[in-house]
Order: C-alpha cells, then sequence, then structure tokens
C-alpha cells in the first residue's frame, strides 16, 4: 500500500540537504473551510522553496491521518472528535518530537491564529528556544470577545502567543494595532490573505446555471448574497430585516453553516420570508459558480479581522456593501471599492441595496475599481512572494 507521508521529504527520512521545514500549527485545516485554511492553502501552493508538515485536530474518523494536501504532508492528530483540539497542544508537540530526527535542515514554527494549535508552538519553544516562531493573526472577534471570551482565556492566549513569537504577520492594520494593544514586542508585518483571481473572475457558467435551477433562481430575477460562517459577529439576521424593506423586490441566499443558522431560520419564518431567503452550504469549489448567481455582495459585519469573502465578490465581478469595521477599511472605499452601511441598521441597508440594484452606472464602476484593487494588491502570487521572505529572514 502507498503510504502518502512517502510522497514527500519522507520518501528519503530527511529532507534534502540544507533544505528548511516550515511546521505549521492550526487548530482546522481542509476539508474544513475559513480564511485561515485557505491562507494556508494558497500560500503553501505558490512556494517550492521549502517542504511544509502541518499539524492539526482530525476533528473526524473518517479523516487520513497522514495526507498529502498540495505541497503540505498533513498530519491530523487526535481520536477523531471534538476534544481534539482541546489536546491538540500536546498531542503536536509529541508528534514533532517524533518527526525532529527526520529534519536535517533548519525549522520554523508557523503559528495559524491565535487559537489550540498555535499553542503547540508556544509550549515547543520553550524546548526548542533557538527554532523560530512566526505567529499569522487573522482573527474576526471583536476586542471585546477577544478581552472576556471563555472567561479571560482568550485575552490570555492572545498575550501568551504575542510574546512568545519571534516574528507577527497580520492580515489588517486593525489587527497590527490589536496586537500591539496586546502587549506584542516582535517586529510585526501587515501582509493579507488573497484571492485565486483566475478562480473568481471565470467560473463554471454550466454550473451556475444548473445551481439557480436547484435554487429556483429565475435569470431576471434580482439576487443578494451574502457568503460567511453564520456567527453573531457576521449579522446575517441584518440583511434579512433589511429584505422586507427593499423598494426592489430581491431575493437573499446565504452561503454558510454556523451557529446561528437556527435563529435565523426562526427570523425568516417570523418575518414570513420563507420564499425570500434560501440557505445553503458554502462548497468553496462552487463558491465562483454561486457569486456568478447575484447582482450584490453584503456582510453587515459587526467585527471583522480583513473580509476574504469581500475580496472574492469583488474578484467575482460583484459590488460589495459592508460595514467599515475592522480589517475592511483597508480596502473599502465609500462610493469607489464598495458602499458602506452603518452597523446595526437594516434601514440603512435597504437603501444601499435599492441603490446598488437600481443604479447601473454606479454598479459597474464599483465593480471595475473593486475587480482593480484585487488585481494590484490582493492576489495570491504576491501574498505568497512576501511570505516567502519572511520565511527566509527567519530561518
Amino acid at each position: 500500500m502507498n503510504n502518502p507521508e512517502n510522497k514527500s521529504f519522507h520518501n528519503t527520512g530527511k529532507v534534502q540537504a540544507g533544505g528548511a521545514t516550515v511546521v505549521i500549527f492550526s487548530t482546522a485545516y481542509l476539508p474544513f473551510l475559513g480564511g485561515a485554511e485557505t491562507a494556508i492553502k494558497g500560500i503553501t501552493d505558490k512556494i517550492s522553496e521549502f517542504d511544509f508538515i502541518l499539524f492539526t485536530a482530525r476533528f473526524r474518523r473518517d479523516l487520513a491521518k497522514v495526507e498529502k494536501v498540495g505541497n503540505v504532508m498533513v498530519y491530523r492528530l487526535g481520536l477523531g472528535n471534538f476534544f481534539d483540539k482541546v489536546v491538540l497542544p500536546f498531542v503536536s508537540f509529541f508528534k514533532f518530537l517524533s518527526l525532529r530526527k527526520k529534519l536535517s535542515g533548519p525549522v520554523l514554527f508557523w503559528g495559524m491564529m491565535v487559537s489550540q494549535g498555535s499553542l503547540g508552538a508556544w509550549f515547543l519553544k520553550f524546548f526548542f528556544p533557538q527554532i523560530p516562531f512566526l505567529l499569522t493573526v487573522q482573527e474576526g472577534d471583536s476586542e471585546t470577545h477577544i478581552i472576556y471570551g471563555r472567561f479571560g482565556l482568550i485575552g490570555l492566549s492572545w498575550k501568551l502567543l504575542l510574546r512568545k513569537a519571534d516574528r507577527i504577520q497580520v492580515i489588517s492594520r486593525y489587527l497590527k494595532h490589536l496586537c500591539l494593544k496586546f502587549g506584542a514586542s516582535s517586529p510585526i508585518e501587515v501582509i493579507p490573505n488573497g484571492v485565486d483571481l483566475e478562480k473568481f473572475s471565470n467560473p463554471d457558467i454550466k454550473k451556475s446555471i444548473i445551481l439557480s435551477q436547484k435554487l429556483g433562481i429565475q435569470p431576471d430575477e434580482k439576487t443578494i448574497i451574502t457568503v460567511s460562517r453564520l456567527t453573531h459577529k457576521n449579522a446575517a439576521d441584518v440583511i434579512i430585516r433589511a429584505l422586507p424593506l427593499l423598494k426592489i423586490p430581491a431575493r437573499l441566499l446565504i452561503l454558510g453553516m454556523g451557529e446561528e443558522r437556527e435563529n435565523l431560520t426562526k427570523l425568516v419564518s417570523a418575518l414570513n420570508l420563507q420564499k425570500k431567503v434560501i440557505f445553503e452550504e458554502n462548497l468553496y469549489e462552487d463558491l465562483p459558480a454561486y457569486l456568478k448567481l447575484g447582482q450584490v455582495f453584503v456582510r453587515p459585519s459587526r467585527s471583522e479581522g480583513l473580509g476574504t469573502a469581500f475580496l472574492e465578490a469583488m474578484a467575482a465581478g460583484l459590488p460589495i456593501i459592508a460595514t467599515s469595521v475592522g480589517g475592511i477599511r483597508d480596502f473599502l472605499i465609500d462610493g469607489e471599492t464598495g458602499l458602506e452601511v452603518r452597523v446595526d441598521d437594516p434601514y440603512d441597508l435597504a437603501r444601499k441595496l435599492d441603490l446598488l440594484l437600481s443604479d447601473e452606472a454606479l454598479r459597474q464602476k464599483l465593480v471595475q475599481n473593486g475587480r482593480r484593487l484585487v488585481e494590484e494588491k490582493y492576489q495570491w502570487l504576491q501574498i505568497a512572494a512576501k511570505m516567502r521572505d519572511i520565511f527566509s529572514s527567519l530561518l
């Protein structure tokens, strides 16, 4: 039987002479999908100079314990349940010890987000202080949640990890400010997440047609799209409340799953909007085809680290409506790259939606400016080059 471990540096038991290994610590990884997972994939796919191995929680028993995903050798640790992430810092410690002898070249620890995964790197730094530790921060939670969440444990984790990291990479200026506020003293670099421009610019048209038929969306029907985890911070409830206030009839397609799904479904029923709102799980490989179905992308976030979903929508040719919170400020210029809406204000959102659904000139202006911005600043090739420079400098 062919062992997936034998497809990377493990085929000789060691990396190439003088080669370097980046050990990634991430609480979750593919097939689970979020900004962190997308960032790891987008960056490592574009870099061939280093070997990448990744420690993550297994979560499900049907997932392989060891698997090569792109340029990354993924080690899923644990028994395949929710508690895997609780023990991840300790299990990843021992897993690294078991692999240490196979790594003949220099090693870099790369912690993805302030999470259980990165705590594994923090733990290892006490025993391997000579190994550099890069921490990536791309949380989208509010400052209040970070300080008080889980009885203050989240805030404590921020302080511990930020002070132990040799270099910090953040995806927005807002997060750089937040890191400094929580006591970071190491160099901080702002490098955003990116977008696969080719993928989002050229969706599968046949798939879009199939999806529109499946969801019952007519070609001449106005459709608003939002893509996010269904959590309080992403404010899908505000979009639902705005629907009855629209002067131009439109349907809402919500792509995503999360703990707020049940509450949102109840809100739709309470407002008698069952025929206006469509819930659909977000399958990332189909996202460009889904985005093709809409006329406008909206997410009235209550907090946001950056908002990669906005950039993907811009790459797909959709105008965006967003709140000016957190990292969104890095790319949202009201009236130029998108429309700004007030936080928790469905009336303001309804006005902005009516404007974009009726003013084609404005729509085209935002579409063109948004795509130009993504082309110039947010392609993975550009992002990966900057991350390669960080890896090289630390190694």
